[in-house]
């Protein structure tokens, strides 16, 4: 799933190709993807590109004050296109959910892996509208966030697992499966650890997201869209590298299995040596 460097990294991709071209027309090939009807696509048509711009995990073109917002999801991504392609879209089994044309045949496609889809699309006069946007926390690598805002954001949360607290999208934007992983395991901090903790624990989690997330950003910057899930893995220490040993202390990275998801972590950083239990319901390591 694109997380935050993903799509920051595709947002400056997007904006230095997109900003002052003119859209020619959105075709939809999955209508499913689609959320809103007014305005509807055929808006876009003739409008001019102003910008680019990332709220939490979404993606938003600004034309003419019409906002083209993306999510994608889990298995969605965009490629772009030199010229327009030969084969028209239509509505099939294939990952093409649909297609941004320019006036003059370039563009991208919008594509979704796999066979449960979620991606989505809304046309809008403004992002706001969108409500997982409006839903949305505070960016954890805004200019005036701080670590006082992490403070509070942890002091309202409570007795939640800290892996919880950084996926929720409500509480801090643009964090997701793979880099809370990531963040935690730079904290040296277990999953399921409270989010209530010791100022010296915060301030340590703080300057781990700080540095995880920019460093992130750092080694993505100036890639093209086609380039950045090949660097996302690769920058990845713990997360998607079960069974590999750390890279920091030379034990073997572990796994724990959800219904829908899993994640990864390194017992001797993070657990004082303890295997965390495979189930929802494990004990919590403080």
């Amino acid at each position: 799933m694109p997380e935050l460097p993903e799509v920051h990294a595709l947002a400056t991709d997007l904006g230095a190709r997109l900003t002052g071209r003119t859209i020619d027309r959105l075709e939809l090939v999955s209508f499913a993807v689609l959320k809103t009807f007014d305005p509807p696509p055929s808006a876009l048509a003739g409008r001019t590109v102003s910008g680019v711009h990332r709220h939490g995990k979404f993606l938003d073109i600004d034309a003419d004050g019409l906002h083209l917002v993306m999510h994608l999801a889990r298995a969605g991504w965009i490629r772009w296109r030199e010229a327009e392609p030969k084969a028209s879209t239509r509505p099939g089994k294939g990952p093409l959910a649909a297609r941004l044309v320019l006036d003059d045949g370039s563009g991208f496609d919008v594509t979704e892996a796999g066979t449960k889809k979620s991606l989505a699309i809304y046309v809008v006069n403004d992002a706001q509208e969108v409500p997982g946007v409006a839903s949305l926390g505070p960016d954890p690598l805004a200019d005036g966030f701080t670590e006082d805002d992490l403070a509070r954001i942890l002091a309202g949360a409570g007795r939640a697992q800290i892996k919880g607290v950084l996926r929720n999208q409500s509480l801090l934007a643009g964090i997701g499966n793979a880099y809370s992983d990531e963040i935690l395991h730079v904290a040296k901090m277990s999953p399921y650890k409270p989010a209530a903790m010791s100022e010296d624990e915060r301030h340590r989690l703080f300057e781990a997201m700080q540095s995880t997330l920019r460093d992130a950003i750092a080694r993505s910057d100036g890639l093209a869209a086609s380039d950045l899930k090949r660097e996302k893995k690769s920058g990845l220490r713990v997360h998607g590298r079960t069974g590999e040993a750390c890279p920091v202390c030379g034990d073997t990275i572990r796994e724990v299995i959800f219904a829908d998801s899993t994640f990864q972590y390194c017992p001797t950083c993070q657990t004082g040596g303890k295997p965390l239990a495979d189930r929802v319901l494990s004990r919590l390591l403080k």
